[in-house]
Parts: C-alpha cells; sequence; structure tokens
C-alpha cells in the first residue's frame, strides 16, 4: 500500500507532553515540576466535576451522539440558541470538521502567525493549502494583505483568534465586521475569551458566539480546557451558521464527545460561584508576573488578555534559557521563527510558583 502524497513530507504538530512523561525525563516527581508550558489551569477541575466523573454509572453505554444534555446547558451560559451550538472532542475536533467538510483538495486557508498551530496542521491533513499572512508588529491581522489574498486566490476559509495565542491580543471587532464582508468562512476561536473578564455577563459582552445568528460566514468555537480545567478529557463547541451545522451533524463522528466530558463540563457550567474566581486569580496572576517579568533585564513581556504572557528576548537565547529552567524543573514554551524570533511563552500558574519561576529568571545569567 501507498501513503498519499501530501503525507510524504508532512510536518507534524508538536504537542506538549504531560507530567508523568517530564518527570520520567529530569528525574523529579510530578509534585516538584512547574509546569508553565501549556496554558493548563493550574486550579484544575471544579469539585462538581471531579464528582460528577466518580458518580456517573454510565460508562458502559454510548454517550448521546448529539450532547443534548451538554447543549442544552452551553445555550443557557452563552445565551446562544442550541440548534447553532455543537459540542466537540475539544476546539480541535472541530477545527478538523470544519476543514473536512469545505475543502477540496487544493482549496485554500488563510492563516495569521504567528498563531496556533493546528489551525495550519489541519488544512493541510484535509488536502488544503496553507496561505500565511502574517500579523502586523503589534500582532493585529493584516487586513490590507488578507484582502488581497481573497481577491486573488478566493480562499475559502480564514482563522482568526481572540485573545491570540501566543501574544494575547485581542482581535478589534472593527477588523472582524471586516472580514465578515469577504467572501469565505470566518473562523474565530475564543478559547482564551474567559481571562478577558471577571463574570458571565462580561464573557457574553466580550464574545462574538452570539453574532453566528447574524451572520452565515462566521463560526466561533470556545473550549473547557482553559477556564474550567478540563484540558485532560477534551470538551469544545462552537456556534455555526445553521446550513454549516445540518453538513456537521452527517460528518462529524457519532460518539464524540465522551460520556466523563460531557458530564464534566455539565458539572462546570453548573459550577461557576467556584470557577470564576479561579479565573479571576489567573487574571490578577496574570498582571503580577507581567509586572514582576518588566524586572529581568534581559526579558520584554507583551500585554496579554488570556492566562499566558509572550516575552521577546534580549541577548539570551531562548534555548539556552528553557533548558536552564528544566533543570529548576520549571517548563515553558520557547519559538523562534520567522514571525517570533528568540520568544518565550510563559503560562500563568499559582502565586507560588510565579516566585519560582522568577526567582530562577533572577540567578540566570
Amino acid at each position: 500500500m501507498k501513503i498519499a502524497q501530501r503525507f510524504k513530507d508532512f510536518p507534524a504538530y508538536s504537542p506538549i507532553e504531560p507530567f508523568e512523561v517530564l518527570s520520567a525525563r529530569i528525574g523529579k516527581r510530578p509534585e516538584e515540576i512547574i509546569k508553565l508550558d501549556a496554558n493548563e489551569n493550574p486550579y484544575g477541575p471544579c469539585t462538581a466535576a471531579l464528582q460528577a466523573l466518580t458518580d456517573t454509572r454510565v460508562y458502559h453505554i454510548y454517550p448521546d451522539p448529539e450532547s443534548r444534555a451538554l447543549r442544552a446547558a452551553l445555550q443557557k451560559f452563552t445565551g446562544v440558541p442550541i440548534q447553532y451550538l455543537m459540542a466537540g472532542s475539544g476546539a480541535d475536533e472541530l477545527i478538523d470538521l470544519i476543514l473536512r467538510v469545505l475543502l477540496e483538495p487544493g482549496d485554500t486557508v488563510i492563516n495569521c502567525p504567528p498563531t496556533f498551530g493546528m489551525y495550519p496542521f489541519d488544512t493541510r491533513l484535509n488536502a488544503g493549502q496553507v496561505i500565511d499572512i502574517p500579523r502586523n508588529a503589534d500582532f493585529s491581522i493584516d487586513i490590507e494583505a488578507i484582502e488581497i489574498t481573497v481577491k486573488n486566490n478566493q480562499p475559502k476559509v480564514i482563522f482568526v483568534t481572540s485573545p491570540n495565542n501566543p501574544d494575547g491580543s485581542l482581535l478589534s471587532k472593527a477588523d472582524l465586521l471586516h472580514l465578515l464582508k469577504l467572501p469565505l468562512l470566518v473562523v474565530l476561536d475564543e478559547a482564551y475569551l474567559e481571562f478577558t473578564g471577571d463574570c458571565v455577563a462580561a464573557w457574553r459582552e466580550n464574545s462574538c458566539m452570539g453574532w453566528v445568528q447574524n451572520f452565515n460566514n462566521l463560526v466561533v468555537l470556545r473550549t473547557f480546557s482553559k477556564w474550567a480545567g478540563l484540558a485532560g478529557l477534551r470538551v469544545g463547541y462552537g456556534a455555526f451558521p445553521l446550513w454549516l451545522m445540518s453538513v456537521l451533524w452527517v460528518a462529524k463522528q457519532p460518539y464524540n464527545v465522551n460520556v466523563a466530558a460531557s458530564q464534566a463540563a455539565i458539572a462546570s457550567l453548573q459550577s461557576l460561584e467556584e470557577l470564576i474566581p479561579n479565573v479571576n486569580k489567573l487574571r490578577s496572576e496574570r498582571e503580577r508576573l507581567w509586572q514582576l517579568l518588566q524586572n529581568i533585564p534581559f526579558i520584554n513581556p507583551y500585554p496579554s488578555q488570556a492566562n499566558f504572557i509572550l516575552c521577546a528576548l534580549e541577548d539570551v537565547s531562548g534555548t539556552e534559557l528553557k533548558h536552564y529552567l528544566i533543570s529548576k524543573g520549571i517548563f515553558i514554551r520557547t519559538y523562534d521563527t520567522p514571525n517570533l524570533r528568540n520568544t518565550i511563552r510563559i503560562s500563568v500558574g499559582r502565586p507560588a510558583q510565579t516566585v519560582q519561576l522568577i526567582s530562577a529568571l533572577e540567578e540566570y545569567q
């Protein structure tokens, strides 16, 4: 059997490894590791979500293929009618599903680096071609270049993220409205949206998920991985125009959201009084970390609206700094691409983890 030609030199996605793998690699116990490399929530799931995983007795039964109970809870949470909502095995599954139903071999997709690496990965996986349009120096999207590309290449989809990963900047509503006037599907990824406000009302105001009811070329994605601490259970969701929903229901895997993930997500939506304070702790710690990083001579942190901070390095190698921090049991993310030369991204942790990180950075020469 022959492998499809497009997989001969297919660039793999580089995932972040879990505690047990990191622990074995550096010879430290998992509880000694400070993991600030994957934007995970250090406070973990809420009490009710953990209890739901213990109490559930139907793990031997296939899950609801339409995730009706979860989608009903999401309708209440987001204010978006249930018929526009679909749940997925993480938002990653929904990204892949969108491209699977829209792309013909050779169709183009606009990517705006630096940003989340799954967009080009899934485009290539689904036989599409990626057109990179680099962001401006302030990480805003280049509207003029996007317009020219749309005119010349007729791309099917553009992916934009707000707050953007890895810099934490917001997409302006004006820029989004500009994109929505173009003849392509706009997929807005709001994975870190909850870190832009201090309550559900603020999240709704900052989100564009409700816009899907008025724009036939808009999709908005969200996740439970970050704010609710459910990264390990893989549960996300999105709001889609109805014309696209009808196709997605046919094309998705029948039982894509497992019972455990669904129960934990529903319990999370019923435990906002516990989860919102955790989000606000991370928002507060983000500001404290940003201030402290400014005192490190070789680090220039960018302002962020997410649960991470991107930093430019001066006269220091990001790779060498990363290995030094690993020796201290601290893991961060490094970048060295045309769009991000010699930079690091630090996830926001608990206050005690910030103290250890800053102490290690102050000692580094």
